[in-house]
């Protein structure tokens, strides 16, 4: 495995005047059931799959048993990088009640929430902001149900807390990899390390998944969850939420830092990809440009050339460039 930056190689452009004017290099691995079976720039380079990776730490509140039960909406929010909106706030508010729980117990943050009727909401009211507006409360509220089933103690974030040692286990043994370290994600949970071909195996692994044992059944809940309910998932004008809606049955999921997966049951393949300067943009781009090129996503369709394709305009109305993909790209 080596560094983020090693290898790395164009994958997105940004043309204006008929001139490259930007440039996103990175990395991207399909994978199916027996490895590796295309990719682009370095596919053993190491990065946090941030959230990205969050239906593998749903893993474990499934195969313990203690997630029996829950519906696939509750699933998909497990899986989720939320926008803090109502339909957000309160299933996650619900959940913890079910439990006996609420939002002190909560150990994400609080942050203002990225869903503009909600923020508006909150200005115009005075009320403030709170762990539940946190994009991650989903998944927390998923630690607080697993952490209830294994008697932890109540900072369930800490590294070495039964649920986080057992988020490990599931991470290392799904990538296939030992976890090279780890680092505080944003929302205070640990996120363990891969290479670009360690997430795309994991992500294989969910798409090849067959309900023979606890762990498959997990995973085929997991991935048929986050298609059923996309709204959970991400939200209005986001692309994990609107590219979902548009293909069948195919998860879809983004990670900060400009991380992306995806899981294709209906051919088996994983899908990962990492764009080394971070942005969103070339994130979203490739990711269509991959499904696009897998025959699951309609590269015409509006969700898909938002992304990728579309003349570009100012505010004016006038056209002037086009994010593409790289030559050599897909």
């Amino acid at each position: 495995m080596s560094d983020v930056g090693t290898g790395a190689v164009p994958l997105v452009e940004l043309w204006r005047g008929g001139m490259l004017e930007s440039q996103h290099l990175g990395h991207a691995v399909i994978c199916d059931a027996s490895g590796v079976i295309e990719s682009w720039g370095n596919p053993a380079a190491v990065i946090y799959p941030r959230s990205s990776c969050k239906m593998i730490q749903a893993l474990p509140l499934l195969e313990s048993g203690a997630g029996a039960g829950l519906d696939n909406r509750r699933l998909a929010l497990a899986c989720a990088s939320h926008q803090g909106s109502a339909l957000h706030t309160a299933a996650v508010e619900s959940w913890l009640g079910d439990m006996g729980l609420s939002e002190q117990d909560l150990r994400c943050g609080a942050h203002e929430p990225t869903d503009i009727p909600e923020r508006n909401r909150l200005i115009c009211s005075g009320d403030a902001f709170c762990q539940l507006h946190n994009n991650c409360s989903g998944k927390h509220a998923g630690f607080l149900m697993l952490n209830k089933h294994l008697g932890g103690g109540s900072e369930y974030t800490e590294v070495d807390h039964p649920v986080q040692r057992a988020i490990k286990t599931a991470f290392e043994e799904v990538t296939g990899e030992d976890s090279p370290g780890w680092g505080i994600d944003g929302c205070s949970a640990p996120n363990f390390a891969t290479s670009v071909t360690g997430l795309a195996r994991a992500m294989a692994r969910f798409a090849s998944a067959q309900e023979t044992d606890a762990r498959s059944r997990a995973m085929v809940k997991l991935r048929e969850a986050m298609p059923a309910h996309p709204e959970m998932v991400a939200g209005e004008t986001r692309a994990c939420t609107e590219l979902m809606r548009v293909m069948d049955g195919v998860a879809i999921k983004t990670g900060a830092e400009a991380v992306f997966v995806a899981i294709l049951p209906s051919k088996g393949l994983g899908v990962a990809l990492k764009i080394i300067d971070g942005g969103t943009r070339a994130s979203e781009a490739a990711i269509v440009a991959i499904l696009s090129r897998l025959g699951v996503l309609d590269p015409a369709h509006p969700m898909a050339l938002k992304r990728l394709g579309a003349p570009q305009a100012n505010w004016r109305g006038k056209v002037w460039g086009e994010l593409r993909r790289a030559d050599g790209f897909c």
